[in-house]
């Protein structure tokens, strides 16, 4: 059974930057997709952004341009870069294993890790 563990949520102001990652236990994580998501307080959870084995990546409206998605097969982890952020980015953000990606449709998969806060505030 897969186990995910996020870090590097946190406060930042306006403009800053933020980098998460989410390290992946137990499982072939080269042959899966990983996905970042978020909810915010009063809001449904939303997809980030995700990414495939072949590293092809997708990204909410909201976020492009300003994040990336990466990952790293040799370390299981998958990170997310997030330059120019915004208080709408306030939101905790979880990791989600083994979904579905492409430029017309996308599903999460089964593991989610805890999730980090990330609260964009001056």
């Amino acid at each position: 059974q897969v186990q995910l563990v996020e870090s590097g949520g946190g406060l930042v102001q306006p403009g800053g930057s933020l980098r998460l990652s989410c390290v992946a236990t137990g499982s072939i994580f080269r042959f899966n997709s990983m996905g970042w998501y978020r909810q915010a307080p009063g809001k449904e959870r939303e997809l980030v952004a995700g990414i495939t084995p072949a590293a092809s990546t997708k990204y909410a409206d909201s976020v492009k341009g300003r994040f990336t998605i990466s990952r790293d097969n040799a370390k299981n982890t998958v990170y997310l870069q997030m330059n120019s952020l915004k208080p709408e980015d306030t939101a905790v953000y979880y990791c989600n294993f083994g979904g579905y990606y492409s430029p017309t449709s996308s599903w999460q998969g089964d593991s989610w890790g805890q999730g980090t806060q990330v609260t964009v505030s001056s």
